[in-house]
């Protein structure tokens, strides 16, 4: 593509015309060529002559372009005066070739680029939701995206190990113990889903009296304050090990997921450098003491909410933390860009932050963007963790895995539960990430394992009916020339028309934050592949096992951009 604008480019200077913003595309009919331009229709308004007239001129100068002539068979002026490319079946087979080898796609755009991606920012002691498992799942697919372009990326988790929330599950926690009559160290012995799945109800417990009872609302605000001033002995037993377990159980669901974190960040480091971002901010007028003594933003001026960053009892808020989180990330890891992926529900508080980042510290504003994602609901509607009834993230991924081996049925595959896990995980991921970011998803977990149509698990069994094949033959496939041999059918012609834009797809990805490019482009590769398997014998014909090799591992490259892995067998 970039080859072709540059061509355009040049034409134009000999043409001395003038330089103007012009698209080079794939039509969406490959009848009408591999690549388009307008560059025509865009001149014809700045020069003021009939389309038709530009566009033979240039086209007369591209065909006797010799760099052009390498890559291009033929060029034609269709319509008012768009200008068709077709590639010659040489590069594309070229592609092909190119494509078997591992790192196809890969390049160097980002090289030298430090970038931090915040993502799934669970709560310890709460449970784990499926909004995390949405943010995992985008955030995890950008990182990989930026990596693939040569980017250092640093994977973070910002983690809310204080706060309200953890003053209702710790008083919850003791109520639990209570009622069990257990003791602290008797629930240590307990499986570690089991002790996480106790301080989920403690929490649900804790949230639903501190909005009935006034004097429970006193004890957990009391104790909130305990867990800030570390003053009392018991509260900071039940804290420490309540806060360990959590971490250890996240733990657990990252591995299931894919995700290993570069980088941990905590509300509790957070906070004391959010309260000495509040100082500052309140010297440079950009904060202000409002009612009770809490300190606020004013955002009407600025067309958002008023809102507040240190409360009436001196503690930060998230507001607060978040500048602070800021601030520590930085002096941790001094980025180019930093990306924070969460629900879209609190964009306009992001909004409110970032601004007042932008007045404190401009150029790490400069840095940073909020990268906000819709959320999956059921077909009830919304979750709610305040009060318990909520399908938890490793909930939702048994569900899912409990439908994919009843579709596996009695077929005999080796590590059937590992296999049954990633298909299931590649489900969820695939659902999220086929549409753009931003978008609400209704989990539908018959139709997200389906073994057709536009699903994860369709991915993966094209994969896996690749390397069977590839398996299965006799012959030994080293040799790069082999495809130079090919005399491509119809089904054959469109898989290589469609192999050469993967390396285009990956960048254009990771410019736009958009995996869901991605998604779309390996969905088109299976079917064109599955319509080749099914119209031909592939056996041990060599051009043939060369193209499903190059299949094969643009696949397997696609879906591990997606987060998901790509399972041999199904």
């Amino acid at each position: 593509m970039q080859m072709i604008r540059e061509g355009i480019q040049a034409q134009l200077k000999k043409l001395k015309m003038p330089v103007v913003n012009f698209k080079v595309e794939h039509p969406k009919d490959e009848q009408h060529g591999d690549y388009s331009t307008n560059v025509v229709l865009v001149l014809a308004k700045e020069v003021g002559i009939k389309p038709r007239e530009v566009a033979e001129k240039i086209w007369e100068l591209l065909a006797n372009d010799i760099e052009m002539n390498r890559l291009i068979e033929k060029i034609e002026v269709a319509g008012a005066g768009f200008i068709n490319f077709y590639l010659k079946k040489e590069y594309l087979i070229e592609e092909a070739g190119a494509a078997r080898k591992k790192g196809y796609g890969k390049n160097k755009q980002l090289a030298g680029q430090r970038i931090m991606v915040e993502y799934t920012d669970p709560n310890p002691f709460k449970e784990m939701h499926i909004g995390h498992l949405m943010s995992n799942t985008i955030g995890e697919s950008l990182a990989r995206i930026l990596i693939a372009q040569g980017a250092e990326v640093k994977r973070a988790n910002y983690q809310g190990d204080v706060g309200l929330h953890v003053a209702k599950a710790i008083w919850g926690i003791r109520q639990e113990l209570g009622m069990r009559k257990l003791e602290l160290g008797e629930l240590e012995k307990w499986e570690l889903k089991e002790r996480q799945k106790l301080m989920g109800q403690a929490y649900a417990l804790g949230a639903t009296r501190y909005e009935e009872d006034e004097e429970v609302k006193k004890e957990i605000h009391e104790l909130n304050l305990q867990i800030y001033q570390r003053s009392n002995a018991e509260t900071n037993k039940l804290y420490d090990v309540g806060r360990e377990w959590s971490l250890a159980y996240f733990e657990t669901i990252y591995a299931r997921l894919g995700t290993k974190f570069d980088e941990y960040f905590f509300e509790s480091e957070a906070g004391p450098v959010g309260l000495e971002v509040v100082k500052e901010g309140l010297a440079k007028g950009v904060l202000e003491v409002g009612e009770e003594g809490a300190v606020v933003y004013k955002g009407e001026k600025d067309h958002l909410h008023t809102r507040v960053f240190r409360n009436k009892l001196g503690l930060p808020t998230y507001e607060a933390k978040d500048l602070g989180l800021a601030k520590t990330k930085y002096g941790r890891y001094s980025y180019d860009r930093s990306y924070i992926v969460t629900a879209n529900e609190i964009t306009e508080y992001f909004k409110v932050v970032l601004r007042v980042m932008e007045q404190l510290y401009p150029e790490l504003a400069a840095k940073t963007t909020h990268i906000p994602h819709g959320m999956m609901k059921l077909v009830s509607g919304k979750m709610s963790s305040r009060t318990g009834k909520v399908i938890t993230g490793e909930g939702l991924l048994n569900d899912l895995k409990a439908v994919v081996q009843l579709k596996m049925g009695e077929r005999e595959i080796k590590e059937r539960e590992r296999v049954a896990d990633m298909v299931a995980v590649g489900a969820l991921k695939y659902t999220v990430l086929r549409q753009a970011i931003g978008g609400d998803i209704v989990y539908e977990p018959e139709k997200m394992t389906n073994l057709e149509g536009d699903t994860g698990p369709y991915l993966q069994y094209t994969f896996a009916r690749a390397k069977s094949v590839l398996a299965k033959s006799e012959i030994t496939r080293d040799q790069p020339s082999q495809l130079h041999g090919i005399n491509p059918s119809n089904e054959e012609m469109s898989i290589l028309r469609w192999i050469y834009r993967y390396p285009e797809v990956v960048v254009e990805a990771g410019e736009k934050f958009a995996p869901q490019l991605v998604a779309t482009y390996i969905y088109e590769l299976a079917t064109r592949f599955n319509s080749f398997y099914n119209a031909h014998k592939i056996g041990d014909n060599v051009e043939r096992l060369a193209l499903t090799e190059a299949v094969a591992n643009i696949l397997e490259s696609g879906l591990g951009l997606l987060g998901i892995q790509a399972p041999t067998e199904m």
